[in-house]
């Protein structure tokens, strides 16, 4: 799948810790590799500390927010 990151995800994807970075970036390839991903709306995946909310539109995920609580 394709992902896409809406200009407010990205700068927020930047603006958090190195130390969340990673997280984040896992949490977006998890996403992408879920062959099964059936989502309507609006979607949100969590790790340890960080989170993103995302949709699907056919093979394309767009990720439109992202954050850490660190």
């Amino acid at each position: 799948m394709k992902v896409e990151l809406v200009p407010q995800a990205a700068d927020a994807l930047f603006d958090v810790p190195d130390t969340v970075h990673e997280e984040i970036v896992a949490l977006i390839e998890a996403v992408a590799e879920e062959p099964r991903i059936q989502v309507r709306e609006l979607a949100a995946v969590f790790g340890d500390w960080c989170w993103l909310v995302y949709t699907v539109h056919g093979d394309v995920i767009e990720v439109l927010d992202v954050g850490c609580a660190r």
